[in-house]
């Protein structure tokens, strides 16, 4: 397929790729073109190399869109995650999550441990593999999301809030336990986990055993409730106790000369 010096073609075909929405393909065609009149590819190769650059660009920017949509307050990944300096951890379990089957089922994620012990890292690095993956993922702490539900209960867009969190295919909500709940905000959070339950994800990080969850809610019996929709077939990792963050702090300190 020759390629002349000075083609009044590549204007058009750059302008079709504009209309088409064609980045990938447009970015590249040249490229591609010059490539395969020096391997002397055929005409079905060559357009066959644009259609798979093209379906492996958009493949990029959907992921980065469902990462980006997902609210993340850092950028953190399960590949960065230090196993050797937290073995409460392990590399199966956490390597098992980066499967979609257990969000497709609506199974849920209970992450528990002390602050510091990297719960907020696999929260966020499972909520971004699954992202990657071709799924929706939200993330949030619960404090926000009860008070959102509760400034929509207020303005009467309530049902119109849940309706947009039940949807998520992976709900990540941080920070649970980490404030009490009055009566009102744990029945707002109650109907979240039973709009989710069973057929959505739900991945929860929180610092309170669940002997301790009846202290998080007023209503012993919402806690109950609450309780179970959480852990009813779900995945359990403990994190522990000791901080990471204490002892990558008292390792630089010591790291340092004395004067």
């Amino acid at each position: 397929m020759p390629l002349p010096q000075s083609d009044p073609e590549d204007a058009l075909i750059d302008e079709a790729c504009r209309d088409l929405r064609l980045p990938a393909f447009r970015e590249r065609f040249v490229e591609l073109a010059a490539a395969a009149r020096r391997e002397q590819s055929s005409y079905k190769q060559f357009l066959l190399d644009l259609l798979q650059v093209e379906r492996a660009d958009r493949d990029v920017r959907r992921q980065q869109r469902l990462v980006r949509s997902a609210r993340f307050p850092r950028p953190k990944r399960l590949e960065d995650f230090d196993f050797e300096k937290n073995p409460n951890v392990l590399p199966e379990t956490v390597g098992d999550l980066k499967n979609t089957s257990w969000v497709r089922e609506g199974r849920p994620l209970v992450l528990i441990g002390d602050s510091g012990t990297g719960k907020s890292h696999l929260l966020i690095g499972v909520g971004t593999a699954i992202a990657e993956a071709g799924l929706s993922v939200r993330y949030t702490t619960t404090s926000a999301l009860v008070n959102e539900l509760a400034e929509a209960d207020a303005a009467r867009r309530l049902s119109s809030v849940i309706a947009r969190y039940s949807k998520v295919d992976l709900l990540c909500l941080d920070e649970f336990g980490y404030l009490n709940l009055d009566k009102k905000g744990a029945r707002l959070l109650f109907q979240i986990f039973t709009e989710r339950e069973e057929c959505k994800a739900t991945a929860v990080a929180t610092n309170s055993p669940f002997a301790e969850w009846d202290k998080i809610f007023a209503d012993p019996r919402l806690c109950a409730a609450i309780a179970d929709r959480i852990t009813f077939r779900c995945t359990l990792i403990q994190t522990g106790t000791d901080s990471y963050r204490f002892q990558a702090t008292e390792s630089e300190r010591q790291a340092k000369p004395t004067r």
